[in-house]
């Protein structure tokens, strides 16, 4: 049986990544940093619902002590890990004259050198049963709908996309590396916005809605899976169209 990680896993779309890949009988490993609560109610659904084996891991991913630390306990308990799905991801939404450094470091830290730190270590087990994929989660953020409120935000996702890049050719032929870049997604975050602004956002989309975190899930699971063996160093927008 293979095993997952998903790196933010505890809400929104990491928490359907999760369900997705316990349904198709992957053992699972649910990272989180803050919300243990959700974590923990994560596992015990995995546990009650799917036949599969679970870890649940608090990890700051920009933190290269604790990623380390983590894959030990992940190859502890299953002596190796298949795929990684890097999900974790922060947003600090500010005016410019109101950015500050801190918060910009504090976004890349977690956003793109947690996608680099997890990679990094990751690939280090996969490499030595030549065999491994590694889907980075992005954002349209990082491609072409750029947000001046969230510049910090946005230049992370784009990083992701050249860090991407760059891993597909540098783990290749055994490890496989691809980027998803959704567009809007029905979360906690989206649902607490401004009613007039969400409305305002859909328009712009040709499906005149926003995706349900489950839709994204089906094409993480998909390029993860032996029929997209062929799909490396893809850039892939799930967005609606627009």
């Amino acid at each position: 049986m293979k095993t997952v990680l998903v790196t933010g896993a505890s809400r929104g779309l990491g928490r359907s990544i999760i369900i997705k890949f316990a349904e198709n009988n992957y053992n699972v490993v649910i990272n989180y940093n803050n919300s243990k609560k959700e974590a923990l109610e994560l596992e015990r659904y995995i546990k009650d619902n799917y036949q599969v084996e679970v870890l649940t891991i608090k990890a700051d991913v920009g933190n290269e002590i604790e990623v380390k630390n983590m894959f030990n306990e992940i190859i502890n308990k299953f002596n190796s890990i298949d795929i990684v799905v890097n999900n974790a991801g922060i947003a600090i939404d500010t005016i410019f004259e109101d950015k500050t450094v801190d918060n910009f470091h504090k976004i890349l830290d977690t956003n793109l050198i947690g996608t680099f730190l997890v990679s990094k270590y990751a690939s280090k087990y996969m490499l030595e049963k030549k065999y491994g994929n590694i889907i980075n989660i992005s954002s349209t953020n990082g491609i072409d709908t750029y947000y001046p409120y969230s510049m910090d935000y946005d230049a992370s996702k784009a990083g992701i996309i050249s860090l991407t890049k760059n891993l597909s050719k540098e783990l290749s032929p055994y490890i496989r590396v691809n980027c998803i870049c959704p567009g809007w997604i029905i979360t906690d975050m989206s649902n607490s916005l401004d009613k007039e602004y969400m409305n305002r956002e859909m328009t712009k989309i040709n499906l005149k809605r926003f995706a349900d975190p489950m839709e994204i899930a089906n094409v993480v699971y998909f390029i993860a899976s032996d029929d997209a063996s062929y799909v490396n160093g893809s850039i892939i927008s799930v967005d609606g169209g627009k």
